[in-house]
Formats: structure tokens, sequence, C-alpha cells
């Protein structure tokens, strides 16, 4: 499978200038040069974009084969391709690597890192409680962030505009918490950590009991954390609950979209997936490397096992085991349940042939009832 890369990933005209030559180039991807013969005829690079969009000195790659058209006309300088590729447009520098999307996203980090506008310092208008352990001189704060008393900001860690930081939470070493992220008391953030825009770690799990005598919820105390581990990616305005005791755990390497809503004493398990607008309710486990696809709803108090699939809007409502994709609501082995699905799409055929029988029969009742047999 081919991707092709998004429109632009900054902005070409205010970026500090960077260039990679052909040789830089295949030092960071690992790559052959197949097209021209010399890395020194390849022009200096100096941007990045899509194969349909690039033009003198950008680089761009070839990774989904949806995009082949573009890919045959495109004016780039240099091609990143998968291995084997049969056509190459004159007058484009070609390099065969493995995986064209990885590759290209080592470039990527190469621009951006020049890009990079970090520098230490904590903004005037931003507050920061004495009793803080925020350096200064290696970390940034920027403006109307709050950080609040005991909470600990690690080396080369950027905390962006509004973010609030609760007491006695923790952010590991470099991370990146864009605008409005709010990291609530006591909650633990691990190194190289990523959070979105408006994201919430450690609000109050969703927790009320009925008192039947006075007819009214009563608010469940929640007294745990949120421990968030090492590069970890958080999307824009997902939330994360800290525990009713003890803690939610997302595990080492896992990657949450937008919009998705994890419930209290969670465990994600390392390098899981979970796409936007799904949820997950209270105390249930996700192994390693799960992945769960867009709208799906995982109840609570489960067992995910490790590499399970779970197709969009699947929903879960029993243990599943882990090595297999499911899909639908209740879940179902993925080919189980596309078996269900297509008999659910020949229902209005079938009713309409039992419809039709069932006149048939009406009407051979009708016949047989004004006979006369004796």
């Amino acid at each position: 499978m081919y991707d092709s890369p998004p429109p632009i990933f900054f902005c070409r005209k205010k970026a500090p200038r960077m260039t990679l030559s052909a040789a830089d180039i295949l030092q960071l991807t690992g790559g052959v040069l197949v097209q021209p013969n010399r890395a020194e005829e390849v022009p200096a690079i100096t941007g990045v974009a899509t194969l349909a969009e690039a033009g003198t000195g950008e680089v761009s790659f070839l990774g989904n084969e949806k995009y082949y058209k573009d890919y045959l006309g495109t004016k780039a300088a240099l091609v990143l391709v998968p291995q084997g590729v049969p056509d190459k447009p004159e007058g484009v520098a070609l390099i065969e690597v493995e995986n064209p999307s990885l590759a290209f996203n080592a470039l990527v980090d190469a621009f951006l890192k020049v890009g990079n506008d970090f520098e230490p310092g904590v903004h005037p208008s931003a507050v920061v409680d004495p009793t803080a352990q925020v350096d200064a001189t290696k970390v940034r704060v920027q403006a109307g962030a709050v950080i609040e008393a005991g909470a600990s900001i690690g080396a080369g860690s950027d905390i962006g505009p509004g973010c609030v930081i609760g007491k006695y939470a923790s952010i590991g070493e470099h991370c990146r918490l864009y605008a409005r992220v709010v990291v609530r008391e006591r909650c633990v953030i691990g190194n190289h950590v990523v959070i979105q825009p408006g994201a919430v770690i450690g609000s109050d799990g969703f927790g009320f009991l009925l008192n039947k005598e006075t007819g009214r919820y009563e608010t469940v105390d929640q007294v745990g954390i949120v421990v968030v581990e090492d590069h970890v990616d958080i999307g824009a305005n997902t939330t994360i609950d800290r525990a009713r005791f003890g803690r939610t755990v997302i595990g080492e390497g896992s990657k949450i979209d937008n919009l998705v809503q994890i419930g209290h004493n969670v465990t994600v398990g390392k390098h899981t997936v979970i796409v936007s607008q799904s949820g997950v309710a209270g105390s249930s486990h996700l192994g390693n490397y799960v992945t769960v696809a867009a709208q799906c709803g995982i109840a609570g108090h489960l067992h995910i096992g490790d590499q399970a699939i779970l197709a969009a809007r699947t929903g879960v409502m029993s243990d599943l085991e882990g090595g297999q994709a499911y899909w639908g609501s209740p879940s179902a082995p993925f080919k189980e349940a596309m078996k269900q699905s297509a008999a659910v799409r020949k229902l209005p055929e079938a009713l309409k042939a039992m419809q039709a029988l069932k006149r048939e029969a009406e009407e051979l009742r009708a016949r047989l009832s004004k006979r006369k047999f004796f």
C-alpha cells in the first residue's frame, strides 16, 4: 500500500532554510539511488510536498498505488519509491526504500527539527507556583499557562499557552503539550509524550451511586491517578479519566486519536492504537499492539488480547482473544461478521420472496377450499 504525503508539513516561506543532499537522504532513509546514477547529480532538497504539488528542490514519496498517476506526472526533484517500482519518470531522482512512508517521515523530521522554535523560558503571563520544579533554563512555559504547587516539568518539555498542570503532577522530559491541555493533580506523564490541544488527563471518572433513600445519585470519589508512559501521543480533545483508586495506564508508545474517551482504571497496553470517537469504559484492559478503529465502543471490565483488531464501529460486550480481527455490534470475528452483514443485506430480497410464497399459498388454499371432493 502506497501513501501520498499530506499537502504541506510546514510553511516553506517562513521556515528556516535547510537543504539535504542526496547523500544526506540516503543516510537518513537507508535507501538506494536508482536514478540518476550519481548522487552528485541530484539537486539540493529544500522541502517536502505531495506528488501532485512538489516542484523544484522538493522531495515526495510514493506510498499508495492510488497516487501512481500523480507519481508519473510529478515535478518533484526526488521521490522515495518502493523497491522494484516499474516506471521511472524522466528528470526525477528516485531512491528505493523498503517503506517509503516511513522513510519520508525521517526527512520531514529532519526539516522540522531545524524549524523548531523551542527557546527555554517562562512567559511573563504564566503562573508558576514557587514550589513547582520548573527550570526556566531547560523548559518552556508559554503564555497563560498555570503550573500548580509541587508540579514538576522535565528538561526540554514545552508547555503550551493556557495549559494547566495540577498539583504534584509530573511531566517528563522532552514532552510537548499544545494549547489548553489539562493535566490534573498527581497524574504522571512520561518522556517524549505529545498531547494535542484541549486534551484532559486525569478528569474524574464517571462514578455515581443511586441512594435509594434520597432518590439521588451520589458522587463516588475518584482518588487515583493517570499514568502515561513514554512516547505516547494523545489527540485533541481526548479525555483520560483518573482511576477511582489506583491507576489508569496508557502504555509506552501507544497512539490515541482525537475525541477518544478512556474511562477510569482502564489499562491500555504498549503500542496500541485507538482511533477517533472511540470509547473504553471503566476497568477494561487492552493488550499490546491492539488496534481500535474509529467509533468503537468497549464495555467495562473486559479484556482485549494482544494484537486484536477492532474494525470501525465495533461494539465490544465480552472478552476478545488476541491475534484476530473483529467487527459488528456485538462484536464477532471479522469473517463471521462479514457473512452476517451480507445476510442482512439480502433480507429485503428474502422478504419479497417469502411474501410471494405466502400469496401463492393463500391462492392455493382458496382454490382448494372451493373444490368438492365428495
